[in-house]
């Protein structure tokens, strides 16, 4: 009678820690689903073409890019001379679920002379773009540049000489912080609303691009880890 007792203490327990092993797991399960869905990642994945659900766009000359393993994260490792070229990737969302953008950025050599003020030296080593589509989309697009200028310091906030459509926030200026990794982080629902007076419609892609046509200089930067979140 006594061993009938032990068992069944024993096999109590046994149900008694295998009940709660269970709850942990599922409350882990819950609290990383829900973590996941705090974030909407722009992953950068290197393909047999470049870059896993990215697009090439070149304005001027050749792009001169590649998908590398950084000290931040997977990243671009973006180079310019004297051309202008980005990658896109489309991400369709509402910016008020997702508001803040954030990323890591290196640059390793800002374009001579670049100034975003000016139409004739509009060159930036690292620019980051949140695109909101608006029909017809190729004039009607409403776009937010967050770029590394050579020029002009950080905090400056600006309408781009070559689209009326298109706004700046220069988030780094300068070339105190040449050679480091940085991570940034923006509130682009309430910039949105702040530069264009308005509610913004939905966004349509992501831009990462280097240019120094203008200048007709060279630059290089490393742009990574991309993803929104609540």
């Amino acid at each position: 009678m006594k061993g009938k007792k032990t068992r069944f203490v024993k096999f109590r327990r046994a149900v008694l820690f295998s009940s709660i092993f269970l709850s942990i797991t599922l409350a882990l399960t819950a609290f990383a689903a829900v973590a996941e869905k705090e974030t909407l990642k722009v992953p950068i994945v290197a393909s047999p073409k470049g870059a896993q659900g990215w697009k090439l766009k070149e304005w001027k000359g050749k792009a001169d890019f590649e998908v590398v393993e950084a000290e931040a994260s997977t990243a671009f490792h973006l180079k310019s001379v004297s051309t202008s070229t980005a990658l896109y990737k489309e991400v369709k969302f509402d910016i008020r679920d997702y508001p803040f953008l954030n990323w890591s950025w290196k640059a390793v050599e800002l374009p001579a002379g670049g100034d975003v003020r000016k139409k004739s030296a509009d060159d930036q080593a690292a620019q980051v773009y949140v695109v909101f589509p608006r029909w017809p989309a190729p004039v009607n697009s409403r776009i937010i540049g967050y770029i590394w200028d050579t020029t002009v310091p950080a905090g400056v906030s600006i309408q781009s000489t070559k689209s009326s459509y298109t706004k700046y926030i220069v988030v780094r200026g300068g070339n105190g912080d040449l050679n480091k990794w940085l991570t940034e982080k923006r509130d682009v629902y309430q910039d949105y609303k702040r530069l264009f007076k308005e509610d913004p419609p939905k966004v349509g892609s992501v831009s990462v691009m280097i240019d120094s046509d203008d200048t007709k200089t060279s630059a290089e930067s490393f742009v990574g880890n991309i993803f929104f979140s609540k």
